[in-house]
This record gives C-alpha cells, structure tokens and sequence, in this order.
C-alpha cells in the first residue's frame, strides 16, 4: 500500500505541516526535525504528489525548453546534447524538462508553447537563435528566462555564451601555425551572434599574424549552417579561388559538407586542402580524415542554464549574469602543414 504524508507524520512524531514545509522548503525547520522526517520519507519510499506540492508551494516543478523546428534538424545534435545538459542537471534539482520546438518564422498570429499560455513552467530556457516576436511575447509572462547559444537585442536576460572569439583564434592560429596563409572562412547567417564573433576571430587571427584578409576568401550567405550549404559555399569559394589551402568551417556541419565538396572535386584533406570545424560533434570522428575541430562543452552548457534559472527561482528575483564556456582545440586528421609550393592569391 503506497505511503501517505499522514504516515511520514505519524513515524517522524511531527504535524503533517511540518512534513510539508520540509518537502516544499516554505518555512525553517529545525535540522534535528528535518532530519527525521527525511529519514521517514525514505524509509516509507514516500514520493509526495507533484500536484500537491505545486498547490502548496505556488511552483510547479517544470522547466520549459524551447528551440526552433531547424535546430532539431539541422544542426547535427548540437542542441540536442545542450538539451540534455539541462535534463541530468533538473534531475538532480529536482525539476521536470519540458521541452517543445517552434516554427523559426513564427509570427504575430502563432500561438505561444501552452506550457507557457497554461502557466505550467516556473522557468524557460531558449535555445538558438529565435524570432524576436517570440522573445516579446514570451516576456510578458515575466518569467525567468535563460538563452543559450544567442544574444537577443534586449539583453537583459541571464546567457550561456561559447567563447566563439577565442575559438576562432585557436582555430585560425592553428592553421597558421601550420604555415598556411591563404585561409578561407565558410560561415552561415552572421546575424547569428556566434557566427559574427567566430568571423570576428578569424580576421583578429590574420591580422595580428600580418596576413590580408580577403572578402574573396569569406563565405557568409547561406541562410543556415547545415551540410547542404558547407557543399555550396564551398563550390562558391573554390570556383574562384583555387589556391586556398585551408578553410575554418563556422561549425562541423558545415566543415562535413565542404569536406563532401572536396572529395567530390578531387582535393585530397589534408594534403591540398587543410580543414578545421566548430563544436565537436559526435560524427566528427566517423569522417575520414578525422576532422580537427574546436570543442565546445554542450552538456555543460545546458546545465549551466539550469543552474541559472534555478539560482533565480530560489532569490525570487531575475539575475543578470553571463557564462562563457571555455572552448578547446582538438587536432585530429584533417589539417595538415602548408606545402611549400603553394602561394598566396595575390
């Protein structure tokens, strides 16, 4: 027979308002009672209903997720991974992930996530870049809310940032470490925070190593950063620049569709062409070569924000604050040292 609050009452000789405020943390107890009625709780393997403590405590235990239908489907599992940082860091909070996707053109007339219209979260964790309406409309519930991974124009919200500058130096660094001078850059839509500063490093690298940069060797047209796109851009750049020997990828999906573009044409990685990624992800060693690449903690990341959001929920106010996670060069196959032969477009 399943145990009720009445028998973890009765066996730690307390109120069964005492057994709540030690389950909802609503009111000081003293430790020796704390003690004993925990030590009830689990001898009776007592799980208190979710609804009732959300009826007592005025919280509902959840945590909204939310990132656009493309971030599923388009970047490898990237967001995936961050999602699942801040499912094993609820866990061990005590909080439920609730986690849904919306249209990445969502409008005006589109209808709010009904975890946020029926008021079943107690916070939200945003994911990627999503449309502004989106932010606007979510504000007006003033609940705490955490980004990940991007930077809205109100920026006022706590933020688990990549340091994408620093990544993009190490990158290009490494490149031209390797003698390499004639670097290209492949991104997606700088729009995207990430994107720009990755950008922002890369010319940072260049310059400060006395190396031109060139527009003709800067790829930032393709609307999102998936294979499809690294394939084209780099058809784009290798139609008119020939003698590039190296090109940084604004993430891995990219990087695995320019390394398809290169097999297909017949440059050799690393030996005619010297590649190098953005975010390890799991298909990055599947490749062949290998693909060197910058790692970033996503597990980390996602638990992180829960942190965040749970720190807010316990001052009963919203924080401002901002987490930059440390990024690592991680040398695999594909990038190479410079061949001699090879000179710099002029």
């Amino acid at each position: 027979m399943k145990s009720t609050i009445k028998d973890v009452a009765k066996k730690a000789n307390v109120s069964i308002a005492t057994v709540s405020f030690v389950i909802n943390n609503s009111k000081p107890i003293s430790e020796e009672t704390k003690d004993r009625v925990q030590k009830a709780i689990k001898s009776l393997n007592y799980y208190p209903s979710k609804s009732a403590v959300s009826l007592v405590s005025g919280k509902t235990g959840n945590i909204g997720f939310i990132l656009t239908d493309d971030h599923f489907l388009r970047t490898e599992p990237f967001y995936t991974t961050i999602f699942l940082g801040t499912e094993f860091e609820a866990r061990s909070e005590g909080y439920y992930i609730i986690l849904t996707s919306i249209k990445p053109n969502f409008t005006e007339n589109d209808m709010l996530p009904r975890f946020i219209l029926n008021k079943s979260v107690d916070g939200i964790i945003i994911a990627g870049k999503i449309p502004q309406i989106l932010i606007e409309k979510i504000s007006a519930y003033h609940l705490p809310t955490v980004f990940i991974d991007y930077i809205p124009s109100t920026n006022s919200y706590p933020l688990v940032l990549i340091d994408n500058i620093q990544g993009a130096l190490l990158a290009t660094n490494h490149l031209i470490d390797l003698g390499h001078k004639n670097i290209a850059f492949i991104g997606g839509d700088i729009e995207h925070p990430s994107l720009s500063h990755r950008l922002i490093g890369y010319k940072q690298a260049l310059e400060r190593a006395n190396i031109p940069i060139k527009n003709s060797l800067i790829i930032t047209d393709a609307k999102y950063p998936d294979r499809q796109n690294g394939f084209h851009s780099a058809e784009k750049l290798f139609s008119k620049n020939k003698n590039v020997t190296a090109v940084f990828a604004g993430n891995d999906a990219l990087a695995i569709g320019i390394l398809h573009y290169l097999k297909d044409n017949g440059y050799k990685v690393p030996q005619d062409v010297s590649l190098i990624g953005f975010d390890d992800i799991e298909a990055d060693i599947m490749l062949r070569p290998t693909l060197t690449t910058i790692r970033v903690p996503k597990i980390e990341m996602g638990s992180e924000a829960l942190k965040l959001i749970v720190t807010a929920l316990k001052n009963k106010k919203s924080i401002i604050k901002k987490v930059l996670v440390p990024v690592e060069l991680i040398v695999r196959e594909s990038t190479s040292r410079c061949k001699p032969k090879q000179k710099i477009v002029s």
